[in-house]
C-alpha cells in the first residue's frame, strides 16, 4: 500500500509543479501581450502626432528611451522600443548604450513575421531569465518598429519550488498513513481471505459440496494442505500474502472451470447458429408468453419476414390463421401429441407447405418449436412425374391401339385382299416408324438429362449452322406459304458446338415456328453477338404464346393450348411432334453450357426463341471455323 501511494504521489509531484508553471507562465503571457499592445499603440499614437504627413519608422531618439523608463516604472514591467532593423530605441531597465542590436531575438523575429513573439531565455543585458513578448508597431497599415514587454521567471521558479515541497510532504504522509493503516489491517483481512481460499478451492473442486449460506467453512492450520499443495499458515494471527497467492490460485482455477463451461456453451451454440442458419427448413421458436425468440433465415424467407422478428408474437410472424391456430393447439392443449403436424397450400404464389409444431422446456413454461418444410418442389416433381407417366401412356396408347386394330382387321380376313392389306401394313409401318421415333426422343432426353451424352464440341461458324437448318426446312415453309429468311452478320466469332446436335436444336426450333405460324406469315432466324458468346433467335410472327403456356414450352411433353393454324391445300406441316422436341433441345443447349429461352407478347403475336452459346476457347478463325463445321456436317 506504501508502495502504491509512492509509486502515484511521486509523478504526480513531479508533473503538477509543471503543470502549475505552465499556466502561471500561460497568464503572465497575456499580462505582458497586453502591455506590449499598450506600448504599441501608444508609440503608435505619438509618432504619428510628431509625423501627421506620413509614418516615419522609429529611429535613435531621446524621447523613445524616456519614453520606455516612465512606461516601465508604471508597469513594473520591462520595456523594450526596437527599431525595424533591430536597433533598441528605448530600454527601461538599462542605459542604451549597454543595449546590443536586437534584430536576431526570437520574438522580435516573430513578432514582425508573425504579428506576435513569445520566447523565455536568459537576458544578456539584466543577467537572469526572462519571458518576453513582442509585438508590431503600425502606423496605420506600416509597420514602423516592435515594443516588447518582459517579466522575470526568478518568481515563477520559487512557485513552482513551494508546490514540488508540498507534494513531496503530502507523499510522505500519506505513507507513512497507509503504513499505519496497512498494520492494523493486515490481520483483520487476512482471515477472511483465507477462508474464501478454502471456499474457491470447494468450488473448484466440487461446487456441490460448497456451502451457499451460513458462515464459510473453518480454515485448515498446521499441516493441513490446500489443494494446489500450498501450505495454510500455521499461525491464524500472523500477516502473510500466502492467503493472497492461494486465492488467486484458486479463483484462477475456479475462472478455468467456468471459462471452459463458457466455451463449451458457446461452441454448442455457435454450432445450432450454424444448423439453423444452414438448414432448408423454417424454424420458429416461441416462449411461454407466445412471442417469438428465434426465426432462422429460411422461416425468414418462408414467411416473407425480417428474419429480426424477436418479440413480435405470433400472429404478427405467421400472418396465417392456419398456422396460428396449430401453435397456440400447442401451447395450450395439454392432449397434444408430441409432434402435431398439417399440410397447408400458404400465400401467393401458391407454396405446400408441412407444419410441425412441438412443446419443449417445463410445464410451467410452454415453449413451442415450429418447423416449416416448403414441400412445392417435391409436389410439383410428382407432378411432372405424374405427368410423364400419363404423357407417355397417352402417347403409346394412340399408336398401339391403332396397331391392334388393324392387325386383327388383317387377321379377320383383310389379310387375303392384297389392296386393303398393303394400306393396313403401310400405316402400321407408319405408326411403328412414330412409336420408334418416341422411344428415340426419351432415349435421348435421358442421355442428355443423366448427362452420359457425349458432344464432339469444335469450334464452329454459328452462321453456317443457321445457314444449314435455313437451308434444310426452305422446302417446309414453301409448302406452309410462309416465308423464312436468315440475317447473319459477317465476322461472327465461332463457338464451341457439336455441329449435329445444335443443327438438330435449329431444325427443330424453326420446324416449331412453321409449325405454329399461318400462311403468308414470316420467320426471321438471327445471330448476333452478345458479350462472351452468340445468340441465335428464332422468330415467327405466329399465334404467340399464353402467359401460362410461356414458362412450361420446356417441359417434356408440353404442348401449348393455342393449335396449330391451317395452311391451306398445303396441309399441316409433315412430322408430328411428340411434344419432346424442346425438352430436348433445352438439355442440349444447357450441355454446351449455353442458354435458351422463349419471349411472346401473347396470342397472335409471334413467338421468338433465344439460344445463347458461349464463344469458342480456340483460337479458330472464322473462315476455318466454318470449313471445319462443313466438313462436319
Amino acid at each position: 500500500m506504501v508502495g502504491v501511494i509512492l509509486v502515484a504521489m511521486l509523478p504526480l509531484a513531479a508533473v503538477v509543479p509543471q503543470i502549475a508553471r505552465a499556466h502561471q507562465i500561460a497568464a503572465l503571457e497575456g499580462r505582458l501581450t497586453d502591455e506590449a499592445q499598450i506600448v504599441a499603440d501608444y508609440a503608435a499614437t505619438l509618432q504619428a502626432s510628431r509625423s501627421p504627413d506620413q509614418p516615419l519608422l522609429l529611429a535613435p531618439d531621446p524621447a523613445w528611451d524616456r519614453l520606455a523608463k516612465r512606461l516601465g516604472e508604471r508597469a513594473e514591467t520591462r520595456i523594450t522600443l526596437i527599431a525595424l532593423d533591430g536597433t533598441v530605441v528605448g530600454e527601461s531597465h538599462q542605459d542604451l548604450a549597454q543595449v546590443g542590436n536586437h534584430a536576431s531575438r526570437r520574438e522580435v523575429q516573430q513578432a514582425l513575421a508573425q504579428g506576435h513573439g513569445v520566447d523565455q531565455h536568459l537576458s544578456e543585458t539584466v543577467g537572469y531569465a526572462m519571458l518576453y513578448v513582442a509585438v508590431p508597431i503600425r502606423a496605420g497599415d506600416t509597420v514602423i518598429g516592435v515594443a516588447r514587454a518582459a517579466l522575470a521567471l526568478a518568481e515563477v521558479d520559487q512557485l513552482v519550488a513551494a508546490l514540488t515541497h508540498a507534494l513531496l510532504l503530502a507523499a510522505a504522509g500519506a505513507g507513512l498513513l497507509a503504513l499505519l493503516v496497512a498494520l492494523v489491517a493486515a490481520e483483520t483481512i487476512s482471515r477472511p481471505l483465507a477462508q474464501l481460499t478454502h471456499l474457491a478451492a470447494v468450488l473448484a473442486e466440487d461446487p456441490a459440496r460448497a456451502p451457499v449460506s451460513g458462515p464459510v467453512a473453518r480454515v485448515p492450520t498446521g499441516a493441513d494442505a490446500a489443494p494446489d499443495g500450498a501450505q495454510w499458515l500455521s499461525t491464524p494471527a500472523t500477516w502473510s500474502a500466502r492467503e493472497v497467492v492461494q486465492l488467486a490460485t484458486m479463483l484462477q482455477r475456479l475462472a478455468r472451470a467456468v471459462q471452459a463451461s463458457l466455451e463449451r456453451v458457446g461452441a454448442e451454440r455457435d454450432r445450432l447458429d450454424a444448423v439453423l442458419a444452414n438448414l432448408a427448413d423454417g424454424v420458429v421458436m416461441v416462449d411461454g408468453t407466445g412471442r417469438v425468440v428465434r426465426l432462422n433465415p429460411a422461416a425468414a424467407q418462408i414467411l416473407r419476414t425480417p428474419q429480426q422478428a424477436r418479440g413480435r408474437t405470433v400472429a404478427e410472424v405467421l400472418r396465417d390463421h392456419e398456422l396460428v391456430a396449430l401453435v397456440e393447439q400447442a401451447r395450450s392443449c395439454d392432449a397434444l401429441p408430441r409432434v402435431a403436424t398439417a399440410f397447408l397450400e400458404w400465400q401467393q404464389p401458391p407454396r405446400f407447405l408441412r407444419a410441425a409444431v412441438t412443446r419443449y422446456g417445463p410445464p410451467d413454461d410452454r415453449q413451442t418449436l415450429l418447423v416449416l418444410q416448403d414441400l412445392t418442389e417435391l409436389r410439383r416433381l410428382e407432378t411432372v412425374r405424374r405427368d410423364f407417366v400419363t404423357n407417355v401412356s397417352h402417347e403409346l396408347r394412340t399408336p398401339i391401339a391403332a396397331i391392334k386394330a388393324m392387325v386383327e382387321t388383317l387377321q379377320d380376313g383383310a389379310l387375303d385382299d392384297p389392296e386393303p392389306a398393303r394400306d393396313f401394313v403401310d400405316r402400321i409401318g407408319d405408326e411403328v416408324a412414330g412409336l420408334h421415333q418416341l422411344v428415340e426422343e426419351l432415349l435421348e432426353l435421358s442421355r442428355l438429362e443423366s448427362g452420359r451424352a457425349q458432344l464432339a464440341l469444335v469450334p464452329t461458324d454459328p452462321a453456317q449452322l443457321v445457314e444449314q437448318a435455313v437451308r434444310r426446312l426452305a422446302p417446309l415453309a414453301a409448302r406452309a406459304r410462309v416465308t423464312l429468311r436468315a440475317e447473319v452478320p459477317a465476322n461472327l466469332p465461332p463457338v464451341d458446338a457439336d455441329v449435329e446436335r445444335m443443327g438438330q436444336v435449329l431444325v427443330g426450333v424453326i420446324h416449331n415456328a412453321v409449325k405454329f405460324t399461318p400462311s403468308g406469315g414470316t420467320i426471321v432466324v438471327r445471330t448476333t453477338a452478345d458479350g462472351d458468346g452468340v445468340r441465335l433467335s428464332v422468330s415467327d410472327s405466329g399465334i404467340g404464346l399464353t402467359a401460362e403456356d410461356l414458362p412450361r414450352i420446356f417441359e417434356r411433353f408440353y404442348k401449348a393450348s393455342l393449335r396449330a393454324p391451317e395452311h391451306g391445300a398445303a396441309g399441316p406441316p409433315a412430322g408430328g411432334g411428340t411434344g419432346l422436341g424442346l425438352a430436348i433441345a433445352k438439355h442440349t443447349v444447357q450441355l454446351h453450357g449455353g442458354a435458351i429461352w422463349a419471349e411472346s407478347d401473347g396470342p397472335g403475336r409471334g413467338t421468338t426463341i433465344h439460344i445463347r452459346l458461349l464463344r469458342s476457347r480456340g483460337a479458330v478463325p472464322a473462315a476455318d471455323a466454318a470449313a471445319v463445321s462443313s466438313g462436319a456436317t
